[in-house]
């Protein structure tokens, strides 16, 4: 398992999700907040709409920790009672992604990511 980094990556969100929800559970958050919540972030994914960079630098800025992460900071330091909850759920679903094997885009297509890189007919010629 330690030289699969594909199963260690997965182990690791795995863990982290839990984490999450029993964080989420720990602080009495509501679950009907949590389902409400949990897809928002793929609504990032309208980005794509202008077109692919944008589109994968827009969802690349929601699906990455910094912001949440950086909530959940402010948020204790600054006694934000509701942010946690969000900074949670979003963490959460960052974290279900990255276990599904959805990752980060590059600026070529949607499906190309940074946890499996499909290749372009170029690529496959080369």
């Amino acid at each position: 398992m330690l030289t699969r980094p594909s199963t260690l990556l997965r182990a690791e969100q795995a863990t982290l999700l839990l984490a999450t929800l029993f964080a989420f559970q720990h602080l009495h958050y509501g679950w009907l907040l949590f389902a409400i919540l949990f897809l928002t972030p793929d609504l990032f994914m309208l980005g794509y709409l202008v077109n692919v960079r944008i589109g994968a630098a827009i969802y690349n800025l929601a699906h990455t920790l910094i912001l949440p992460l950086a909530l959940l900071f402010i948020s204790y330091i600054r006694h934000w009672h509701p942010a946690p909850a969000v900074a949670l759920i979003w963490t959460a679903h960052i974290a279900f992604d990255r276990l599904l094997g959805y990752g980060l885009k590059y600026p070529t297509f949607f499906k190309d990511t940074h946890l499996q890189h499909i290749p372009s007919q170029s690529d496959a010629t080369a």
